[in-house]
């Protein structure tokens, strides 16, 4: 298997993850509140920390999304800032890099 295929399966192995991830988080929010002032405060509590879980989430299934259509339109594992390719230990670190190590290093100037 050539790396382009593992990043594309690390990456909709993710995803995969991810789906089932939001999926669980839709249907614990979608559970009534108990009629129980206190205990509606936790589930409230509760509920604002999955709302954040699946934000996070979204946000990331979003980066993977983009790193698929890379791969697909044969950008991927290329740096955005220096063009230049961002290394393997790089990607497979962090499969949705759009910088190679330097230029992520040197931040904004």
């Amino acid at each position: 298997m050539d790396k382009q295929t593992r990043y594309k399966s690390a990456i909709l192995t993710r995803l995969e993850e991810l789906g089932l991830r939001a999926r669980h988080i839709e249907e614990d929010l979608g559970v009534p509140k108990p009629r129980d002032f206190s205990d509606q405060a936790i589930d409230i509590e509760d509920d604002e920390v999955l709302e954040g879980l699946g934000h996070a989430a979204e946000a990331e299934i979003a980066t993977l999304r983009q790193a698929l259509e890379r791969i697909r339109t044969g950008t991927y594992g290329i740096c955005l800032k220096c063009e230049k390719p961002i290394s393997g230990t790089r990607l497979t670190a962090v499969p949705t890099a759009l910088l190679c190590k330097d230029c992520a290093g040197a931040g904004p100037h």
